[in-house]
């Protein structure tokens, strides 16, 4: 496996695993009409690969066999009364690639990324229910801090709990 930065040509296959990850891991949390219409085209247009300009999302991509399996982008926090703490703003892996090792080298390196930035303490958001991405945040030293929100991502309406921990 390797983990490079990713760039603008990686756009419409990041979004090929973001839209595969969101199909198979939200199915039951989110409605399957929206799931079911969902097309990589839409999200590619959303990234901003390439720009590394400080306090911009950094994503980085885990490939296999000369192929994208899974990505994590991270930055700020987007909690602005919490300015000073990083964020992983999204961490997928193809459902295909799922059990082995690629989520926990991906978020190995955005923990490390985000200390490297300055960051003493990360923060991430996960949709309720999602027991899967729970557990894995659990195991890496995640814990909820009693945050809630309910948010319009990518054109539907999610019900997020915050998770936070320490970076150093």
């Amino acid at each position: 496996m390797l983990l490079r930065r990713a760039e603008p040509a990686d756009e419409a296959a990041v979004a090929r695993v973001h839209v595969r990850s969101w199909q198979v891991a939200y199915r039951g949390l989110l409605p399957d009409r929206y799931l079911d219409a969902l097309q990589p085209e839409d999200r590619a247009v959303s990234y901003t690969f390439g720009d590394s300009a400080p306090g911009r999302p950094a994503t980085v991509v885990a490939i296999e066999q000369d192929a994208i399996c899974g990505f994590a982008t991270i930055g700020p926090t987007r909690d602005t009364h919490r300015a000073g703490s990083g964020e992983l703003y999204a961490i997928y892996v193809d459902p295909a690639s799922w059990g082995r090792g690629l989520g926990r080298a991906l978020m190995n390196d955005a923990r490390d990324r985000l200390a490297l930035q300055g960051f003493e303490e990360g923060r991430l958001w996960v949709l309720v229910g999602n027991e899967r991405a729970e557990r894995f945040y659990r195991e890496d030293g995640w814990l909820p801090d009693g945050s809630r929100r309910l948010e319009e991502v990518h054109g539907v309406t999610v019900d997020e709990v915050r998770y936070r921990r320490a970076l150093r």
